[in-house]
């Protein structure tokens, strides 16, 4: 607050003789530092509750990702089942099949709801580390380098976060 050459400002304060200026600028002197100290503490509390607001809207939108993570599995099995009927099977049991379907569809339903994407990629889409996971790569004539040429799971996003990558095959084909 002060220089080693200037009084304390209760000295100054305390005794009637002393100068009107050294007063004025031992109170200036000190009004500067807490005015600093007062912006401080003031950017402090603004940058906690910036800090707050942002934890409070990740919780918001990403809290629910462990639950949304052991949804997956469900989404896969439904999938799987409806994928493995054959027509014989959906006449024979078509009130089943339905069932399994409106099952994934109400699923679907909630994971939109929830911000839950299905990445679904599809025969000759181009490979995307970024939302792919590769299993194998194969040359497969007809295709190129880093293309898809099997799905064996699709991946799922929440709002921009990956929860889980597409499992796929990627071609090895040189070009030619």
């Amino acid at each position: 607050m002060n220089d080693q050459n200037e009084q304390p400002l209760d000295d100054i304060l305390a005794d009637p003789l002393a100068d009107p200026t050294d007063e004025i600028a031992a109170l200036t002197a000190e009004r500067d530092e807490l005015r600093d100290k007062w912006m401080r503490a003031l950017a402090d509390a603004e940058n906690s509750r910036k800090r707050a607001d942002k934890d409070r809207r990740e919780a918001e939108q990403y809290g629910g990702s462990r639950l949304a993570r052991d949804l997956l599995p469900v989404h896969d099995a439904l999938t799987r089942a409806l994928d493995a009927a054959g027509e014989e099977q959906r006449a024979a049991a078509a009130a089943l099949i339905e069932g399994v379907e409106l099952t994934l569809r109400e699923l679907n339903n909630v994971f939109a709801k929830h911000g839950v994407t299905v990445i679904t990629p599809k025969p000759g889409d181009k490979f995307d580390p970024s939302e792919h996971e590769a299993m194998f790569e194969a040359a497969v004539p007809g295709t190129i380098a880093g293309e898809i040429i099997q799905i064996m799971d699709n991946g799922f996003r929440l709002h921009d976060r990956l929860l889980r990558p597409a499992k796929v095959g990627v071609s090895s084909t040189p070009a030619s």
